[in-house]
């Protein structure tokens, strides 16, 4: 039984390091003037809201009672996406 974990441990991680390579992308060239990238995004069913980067290759999954709206306009940076994020929490627009 020992063997066995063993074996899918070993298989896990080693299948998550093969895979890794597939979801990187090159850096993109600094501009002068960044690109709105993050925005933040409210769930219907739970209220918690989620900082959500508009360069990945997906949106977030909704499923059946899961839903999300946007919430905020797109910012350039990540730290500002977060400022909102903390701003609609002390408002409590947001649960988390």
């Amino acid at each position: 039984m020992r063997r066995v974990l063993a074996l899918c441990a070993v298989a896990g991680i080693a299948s998550s390091v093969l895979a890794m390579p597939a979801f990187a992308r090159p850096a993109a060239p600094v501009s002068a003037s960044p690109a709105p990238g993050y925005y933040v995004i409210r769930w219907d069913n739970t209220g918690i809201c989620q900082v959500w980067n508009e360069q990945l290759h997906y949106k977030p999954l909704q499923w059946g009672p899961s839903t999300y709206k946007v919430v905020s306009k797109p910012v350039p940076t990540f730290t500002a996406a977060s400022d909102i994020q903390i701003k609609l929490r002390a408002e409590r627009r947001c649960a988390l």
